[in-house]
């Protein structure tokens, strides 16, 4: 339902006076791709690990795989562990702060 404000003698468009305006409602918020991934891996539980393509399942794009990799690349946040998302092929995969520094993490917590 629009709200309507009152506004005499304004204009509204193509030159047209109207003595109200409607706003209409915001559509809902939606969660962007990013958001999405960043979000999944998130949740990824300390020993327990996902590949890129799993990743890309669960936010609704399986063909995505790549994607995902970049976007935890740029991810410098150190609450959402990229270190836990690794490659299909069983290699460890990218991370933004080193091949050893992952690995490390890893190992650490037990899932490799």
């Amino acid at each position: 339902m629009a709200e309507r404000l009152k506004a005499p003698h304004s204009k509204c468009g193509m030159g047209v006076t109207s003595s109200e305006v409607r706003i209409l409602p915001s559509p809902p918020i939606m969660k962007s791709f990013t958001q999405k991934v960043l979000e999944v891996v998130s949740k990824i539980p300390k020993g327990k690990t996902l590949t890129y393509k799993e990743v890309a399942q669960r936010v609704g794009n399986p063909k995505a795989y790549r994607a995902v990799g970049n976007i935890l690349n740029k991810n410098y946040n150190p609450k959402i562990p990229c270190h836990r998302v690794v490659r299909s092929d069983g290699k460890i995969g990218g991370y933004n702060r080193g091949e050893k520094k992952k690995r490390a993490l890893l190992k650490k917590e037990k899932p490799i």
